[in-house]
């Protein structure tokens, strides 16, 4: 205990007296003005009963009723009254700070001993109030953010109508949190056009206009030197968020755009005015394009960096690409950005390709050089824009998604798939996309670069619109500007160079006992997951031995199982039916070789 908390004691116990001194005065004061119109209204009605007699009481009577009956009746197809509250509990802490505490106190924030600070007082601030508070000693920010739901069910507004922010740099510590609530939900509104639609050019190296949050405040999205992951279910608005971030590179003459749409759509079409490579489509044949691009971009970026550590510092003074790089043709180093939509589709592709004498699936070389270029491509001024509709573990390798700096996150299913997109545990931290609401078409969370996002972890933002009217318009802009720099390449000026053609390969043959394996697999293992040596020893006809040895060189080592017979219960070798089935890839592959423990 120390002078200066007997001091706050002191001064809060002096704010209550001058509180309960001014409700004593105000209700003293109504008592008098009460008394004196009750004693008003007796003397005049005395003065017109000794005047008028009886009629007087009669008179006001009728008076009284017929005034009441006015004021009380109901209105033509009105429901009466409404069992309501007088206003709702959140606009309270404006006006009395002490319900703010309050508040964070029944969502768990702060003890029940303990209060707020406040740094600044509720104000008024766009279509809402803001108010900032410090915390107890030991309270973060970041608890508050976590925990925004439960202080919204506090405060009586929807989750999305609260924005909880901790105040960073010299103003700011761990324990400053700045609140906004919403008079409404923010984000039921139509939809605001791209400001873009109206820009003559636009400056790759300058954020792009992405979109508002819940206060209105315009968020611009970085895109040099990082990388974007889209993710959401179905008709969110993935699509429409991946354009809106590449229309800044659009009305850039000195950026070259390599554009797959695998969703093989009209979405993108427009970009074929100005893309160096395009195409749309779902075919095996364009899977097998992709990887020929994967090819060319890594040969560049590999090249890029080879020329600059033969540049003077004063040109380039680290192993970055500079703006002035970037708009020198006669380095040949513009900022270069390869848009796939639908990533799932190349990604998931089994398609069976020979690179270099190694068999290997495309979709599994194809993630292989998505996180090379990743990792190796925003210094030397590559950027990557990936959206999908399927951002599962499975489908987005963990080793890609890592290597994506900026990330945005539309409605998904559930918690799991938004920490794909978001970031793992970022549910934990306040940031869910999937309790976004289905009718906020646009609306989801991003998590920018982490070195140019500036003090903001995640935000929810509603991204621009931009029909494909106004796609179209950015895209015959930019087309124009290329025209008059001399930058307009490869697909767009009807000149495209085909990259080295890339051929499916035919399957391996499964050599041995293990392609007979196979065969009684297919026929009779539907629904198994253990199949027993002796079963297969009898109908394969082989050698037990023979058995054992050959299906152990494709690294399908037997187990034990339990089984049920006819005498019971039994204890027998087989082996698993996923563990065959992945053998058999191996060798369907051409990979025969097994990892010894």
């Amino acid at each position: 205990m120390t002078v200066r908390d007997f001091r706050q004691a002191a001064e809060q116990q002096d704010k209550l007296a001058d509180k309960f001194r001014e409700i004593r005065e105000l209700t003293l004061f109504r008592y008098r003005v009460s008394a004196g119109l009750l004693l008003l209204t007796a003397s005049v009605a005395t003065v017109l009963q000794v005047t008028y007699g009886d009629v007087v009481w009669w008179a006001s009577g009728a008076v009284v009723s017929l005034s009441l009956a006015l004021i009380g009746r109901q209105r033509d197809g009105s429901p009466g009254r409404k069992a309501v509250l007088p206003g709702p509990r959140s606009l309270a802490w404006t006006v009395d700070p002490l319900a703010l505490a309050e508040a964070f106190r029944d969502a768990r924030l702060i003890g029940k001993d303990e209060s707020l600070r406040l740094v600044e007082r509720p104000i008024r601030s766009g279509d809402g109030w803001a108010v900032t508070v410090d915390l107890p000693a030991t309270r973060k920010a970041a608890d508050v953010i976590r925990s925004r739901d439960a202080l919204a069910s506090a405060l009586a507004v929807d989750e999305l109508q609260l924005v909880v922010e901790r105040v960073r740099g010299n103003g700011g510590h761990a324990g400053r949190a700045a609140i906004w609530v919403a008079d409404s939900d923010p984000y039921d509104k139509p939809p605001e056009r791209t400001p873009l639609r109206v820009a003559d050019r636009w400056d790759a190296w300058r954020p792009v206009p992405f979109g508002r949050d819940a206060r209105g405040r315009r968020i611009d999205l970085p895109l040099v030197w990082t990388s974007l992951l889209v993710g959401a279910i179905p008709r969110q608005g993935k699509t429409f968020a991946a354009r809106m971030a590449t229309a800044g590179l659009v009305l850039d003459p000195h950026t070259r755009l390599y554009v797959a749409d695998f969703k093989a759509g009209k979405d993108w079409d427009a970009a074929a005015l100005v893309a160096h490579r395009f195409m749309s489509g779902d075919e095996p044949t364009h899977v097998l394009d992709l990887v020929g691009w994967l090819g060319e971009l890594v040969q560049e970026v590999q090249g890029r960096y080879r020329r600059m550590r033969g540049l003077d510092d004063a040109v380039c003074p680290e192993s970055k690409v500079t703006p002035a790089m970037s708009r020198d043709k006669s380095l040949d180093m513009p900022i270069t950005a390869l848009i796939i939509d639908e990533v799932q589709v190349p990604l998931d592709d089994h398609t069976v390709v020979d690179l270099d004498g190694r068999r290997v699936p495309a979709g599994e070389h194809i993630g292989e050089q998505l996180t090379w270029l990743a990792k190796k491509g925003p210094a030397a001024g590559l950027v990557l824009v990936l959206a999908t509709q399927r951002p599962d573990s499975k489908t987005i390798p963990s080793g890609l998604r890592a290597v994506l700096g900026s990330r945005f996150a539309l409605r998904v299913m559930d918690w799991r798939d938004s920490n794909i997109v978001l970031g793992e545990q970022m549910n934990t931290r306040g940031y869910d996309a999937s309790r976004l609401l289905p009718s906020h078409k646009g609306v989801g969370i991003l998590r920018p670069d982490g070195e140019t996002a500036g003090d903001v972890l995640a935000t929810t933002v509603r991204t621009f619109y931009m029909p494909n009217d106004d796609w179209r318009v950015i895209c015959e802009q930019g087309r124009v500007l290329r025209a008059a720099e001399g930058t307009l390449t490869g697909h767009a000026a009807g000149d495209a160079v085909p990259v080295e053609p890339l051929r499916a390969v035919g399957p391996a043959a499964v050599p041995g006992v293990l392609a007979a394996v196979a065969d009684f697999v297919e026929h009779h293992g539907a629904g198994r997951e253990f199949i027993p040596s002796a079963e297969l020893v009898e109908a394969l006809d082989v050698e037990p031995g023979t058995l054992g040895r050959q299906m152990s060189d494709f690294g399908c080592a037997s187990t034990r199982d339990r089984i049920t017979t006819a005498d019971g219960v039994r204890q027998v070798r087989g082996y698993l039916v996923t563990e065959i089935t992945e053998a058999i890839r191996r060798a369907s592959h051409g990979d025969t070789s097994v990892e010894l423990p």
